[in-house]
């Protein structure tokens, strides 16, 4: 049986603090997403992203707060989809007046890739940012879209 050394916790903290900080670590070395998106910026930070489908699109939802439109870069090659940016750091080191205590917030570059299915309209792929929300539109090819068939009486 092994001894574990018990360790105070201010009360005040979160119970949760410990899970979010695994999480994190582990979110660093495996972040991967859904087995279709990589992280090649070496763990500096990744966007969170949703993908969502309906008959007609999949729909690409990226969260990039504090991201001016002109720093997002989306590009197209050979069937792979990529959404790069650049978060500016806010931050001024060495300041006399301003000391900083928390700094949980993410900044630099990012880069995230989505091999893309062959039902989507690559020339029709369009994209909106609002609010720091990039909304990327992928149209479905007609034949991806699904069709009722109908069945007709044989006569004998």
């Amino acid at each position: 049986m092994a001894i574990t050394r018990y360790a105070f916790r201010n009360p005040t903290d979160s119970p949760w603090r410990d899970l979010e900080e695994v999480s994190s670590r582990l979110a660093r070395y495996f972040d991967t997403g859904s087995g279709v998106a990589t992280s090649t910026n070496g763990g500096a930070w990744t966007p969170p992203v949703n993908v969502e489908e309906s008959k007609e699109e999949l729909v690409l939802t990226a969260e990039l707060p504090g991201i001016a439109e002109d720093h997002i870069s989306i590009e197209l090659e050979n069937n792979v989809l990529t959404i790069s940016g650049d978060k500016l750091e806010t931050r001024e080191e060495g300041s006399e007046e301003r000391r900083y205590h928390l700094w949980e917030r993410r900044y630099g570059a990012f880069q995230r890739s989505f091999t893309l299915p062959r039902t989507v309209k690559a020339d029709e792929i369009r994209a909106t940012y609002d609010n720091g929300i990039l909304e990327v539109h992928l149209p479905k090819v007609a034949e991806a879209k699904g069709r009722k068939i109908q069945v007709e009486r044989v006569e004998s």
